[in-house]
């Protein structure tokens, strides 16, 4: 793995240690904070790569960082929780978290969703050094404003439905599967995924289509999945 700065925020040194000691032994840079504030303010001095972060902290909580975070930057966000609720989840992906590690967790579990995360961030055109803007026929793709617009106006997609575009747009012509399309945005193993891709993927074509049947831009490939036409 290339050198990257990851930025660990917990209220418990202990877990924000724990969290450096495995990273570093991938060569990741770890900084550190104990809240919210401290997050922020570290991103304002310090290039991040991706941030962990936990829920529940004084001052400012995960939830709340994120969302602030979520108004400037594309950076990768796992989010920490000891609750194993799904509303917290489901609270946390909505305001932008990019996935979500409940606490007692595995170290090299972390790792390797690290791994992934910042494998997809580079790898996939959401690198704010990397970062360029797509245009399709009038159906543009910003990154740096995590925003999509349609002949110029802003076309208002869920993150989910922004991660599958940014996904498609980014490799415009290339035909990805729907397991594909759910490990890549979903980043977890695809299992019996095509309803929920499908919802997903009609839904942005109400946003984005003149006529949803006769799409113009997001193409199924019958047999084999869906694709953004260059």
């Amino acid at each position: 793995m290339n050198t990257y700065n990851v930025l660990v925020v917990d209220d418990e040194q202990e877990i924000r240690d724990a969290i450096e000691i495995y990273l570093k032994n991938e060569g990741v840079k770890v900084l550190k904070a104990k809240d919210g504030i401290e997050a922020l303010n570290l991103l304002e001095e310090c290039q991040v790569h991706l941030i962990i972060l936990d829920i529940m902290m004084p001052k400012l909580d995960g939830i709340s960082t994120t969302y602030r975070i979520r108004e400037k930057k594309n950076i990768p966000i796992i989010m920490l929780s000891a609750k194993n609720e799904d509303t917290d989840k489901i609270l946390g992906l909505q305001v932008g978290a990019d996935d979500y590690v409940t606490k007692p967790f595995n170290p090299m579990e972390l790792v390797a969703r690290v791994k992934s995360q910042l494998r997809r961030y580079v790898t996939l055109g959401t690198y704010e050094g990397a970062n360029k803007v797509v245009d399709l026929n009038g159906l543009i793709l910003d990154p740096m404003a995590k925003e999509v617009t349609l002949h110029g106006e802003v076309v208002k997609l869920t993150p989910l439905e922004y991660k599958i575009v940014e996904l498609l747009m980014n490799n415009a012509g290339r035909v990805f599967s729907i397991n594909e399309i759910y490990e890549r945005v979903w980043n977890e193993p695809s299992f019996n995924a095509e309803n929920t891709v499908a919802v997903h993927i009609r839904k942005i074509r109400e946003k984005i289509e003149i006529n949803p049947k006769d799409p113009k831009y997001l193409k199924v490939v019958w047999g084999i999945g869906y694709k953004m036409e260059k």
